[in-house]
């Protein structure tokens, strides 16, 4: 009976190992056949400049081109590999925020407590950014481009305009970065 007993642990023990094993192997060729990062950078892309973006909107939020630029580099800086430069970097990006809209887009009924008038009930923000992207790298210079980013957000008519400069700017930020980073980085 106790030789039985050994017998069985030590059927299990190899029969553990031997699943360790193959998920150990499985793992390792996955790794050496398809790069987790999802990047479509070449290895030879090593730098990046990331110019400030000016806000040439004609409603102007002042603290909208600091943080969009600002975002947009921590995010290149932090999920890549790239460093920053201001001399021959890699790529280059580089543009300005062209319009940053506030606009109703629900309107309340009549409110006896307004005199009868119409009142918003969501209103939208817009942001649109044009963006000019250079890849210096050799046989890579075709992947360049101009293109503009809008995003909107849409947001209770209550909200004053500091709760919206800090909660929806964000937000559409956000979105029109991740556009920018997946349309250079992932080429999605």
């Amino acid at each position: 009976m106790l030789n039985n007993r050994l017998k069985n642990v030590r059927y299990y023990a190899i029969k553990r190992a031997l699943k360790c094993f193959l998920l150990f192997s499985f793992a390792f060729l996955l790794q050496n056949c398809y790069s987790f990062t999802g990047s479509s950078l070449s290895p030879e892309t090593k730098t990046i400049q990331i110019n400030d973006f000016p806000n040439n909107a004609a409603l102007v939020n002042p603290s909208l081109a600091q943080q969009f630029s600002t975002d947009l580099q921590n995010r290149f800086l932090q999920r890549t590999t790239l460093k920053g430069t201001k001399t021959n970097p890699d790529i280059l990006l580089d543009g300005q925020i062209t319009n940053y809209t506030i606009s109703p887009t629900t309107i309340s009924t009549p409110d006896a407590a307004t005199g009868g008038n119409l009142q918003a009930a969501q209103n939208k923000l817009t942001i649109t950014v044009q963006v000019h992207y250079e890849n210096h790298v050799k046989g890579e210079e075709s992947k360049s481009f101009d293109r503009a980013y809008t995003d909107e957000a849409v947001f209770s008519s209550d909200l004053d305009i500091n709760q919206i400069e800090t909660t929806q700017v964000k937000v559409v930020n956000e979105r029109i970065i991740n556009k920018i980073f997946n349309d250079i980085v992932a080429n999605w």
